[in-house]
């Protein structure tokens, strides 16, 4: 379904760098770095964190959950991601979760998969700014804010066409955020010039499918809106009821599974609906068994996106013996999370599902 045309055209060339003002060029001086959680050994301090309490303890109990999916061989384990943790120096855990075989599938927001990881692919960065200042400035200089995290809007229009791009190169039709995701990442392979170990190229690599059931919420709207305003009869389409039908799949073929899950929104509401979604198709799925959720959303409101675990229990799609409700900052949790895991070494011993294969 997602295979290019016997020709492709050769995508654009990026444009030559435009000499940045001085003002610009001061915004976008300090790029953010993406923490690597197996340059330290975080386990003496979730350790420590399970003796107090309050949120030291839940993130305590999350890490202990997370380390049980690891350790159940039955087990397989989805990461979801809502949020810009991605942008702010947590992409580096997300693809070492994935390259250590500790994920076997990833349901995302569009930006976090695009206008974060991808953009970076491309050679781009992100840049420590701060939330306080004036708005106007940074749009005079063409320069976008993540709270206190900057880009360059230019380059992320660039971001935009290469989508295009890998759209006007494949044959017309629908296809799952999946099956163009797996698309961006066989692009990425044929690139000299960009980062390394992005996470999409990663999981293309690994065959863990990325799902993005919200995708052109996201700079790759932009793109295939260009794409299909280029080619109005001949162009390619998103269809996020395949993501649904295929996510559901792996879920009735996984059986037992994990969550871990960062932030809220679609995706969390999206993998979690596979247990509901397989029990209308009429198969009887398991529950989620263990699930995590990292948000700093107030449940006192009624939010979807802050609904606990507890709560998605009564829609029968998550087990409540192993669950755990972190109210953090997600990127001062997460890599707490992720080095202890990595340092107690269950992951060494998993088997790699290779989900993307189903749908070749």
């Amino acid at each position: 379904m997602a295979a290019p045309k016997t020709k492709p055209k050769t995508a654009k060339k990026a444009p030559p760098a435009k000499a940045k003002s001085n003002e610009k060029a001061l915004l976008l001086s300090t790029v953010v770095e993406h923490i690597d959680m197996t340059s330290f050994d975080a386990r003496p301090i979730i350790d420590a964190m399970g003796k107090m309490s309050f949120t030291s303890r839940d993130t305590s109990r999350a890490a202990g959950i997370f380390n049980m999916m690891l350790n159940d061989s039955k087990c397989s384990n989805i990461l979801t991601l809502a949020g810009s943790t991605s942008a702010g120096g947590c992409m580096q855990v997300y693809v070492d979760m994935v390259k250590y075989g500790m994920v076997d599938a990833i349901v995302s927001t569009g930006a976090s998969i695009v206008d974060m990881d991808f953009f970076e692919a491309l050679g781009f960065k992100h840049y420590q700014g701060s939330q306080f200042v004036d708005d106007t400035h940074l749009r005079k200089n063409y320069v976008d804010r993540i709270y206190d995290t900057y880009i360059d809007e230019e380059e992320l229009q660039h971001c935009d066409k290469i989508i295009c791009d890998i759209a006007d190169n494949l044959k017309p039709g629908a296809y799952s955020s999946r099956a163009f995701i797996k698309e961006m990442g066989r692009w990425l392979k044929t690139r000299k010039n960009r980062k390394k170990e992005s996470l999409v190229e990663t999981c293309f690599d690994m065959d863990v499918p990325i799902f993005c059931p919200a995708f052109t919420d996201s700079s790759a709207g932009f793109g295939l809106v260009l794409h299909q305003v280029k080619n109005p009869k001949s162009h390619i389409n998103i269809d996020s009821i395949a993501d649904f039908r295929e996510l559901t799949d792996i879920k009735i073929k996984a059986g037992t599974t994990g969550l871990m899950m960062i932030g809220g929104g679609v995706p969390k509401n999206f993998v979690q609906d596979t247990v509901v979604c397989a029990e209308i198709l009429g198969v009887e799925a398991e529950m989620h068994k263990y699930a995590v959720q990292i948000t700093v959303a107030d449940v006192r409101d009624g939010a979807c996106s802050s609904s606990t675990l507890k709560e998605a229990n009564s829609w029968g799609k998550v087990e409540t013996t192993y669950e755990q409700m972190v109210f953090a900052e997600a990127s001062s949790v997460i890599p707490l999370i992720g080095s202890d895991a990595y340092h107690r070494g269950a992951w060494k011993k998993r088997k790699a599902r290779k989900f993307s294969k189903m749908f070749d």
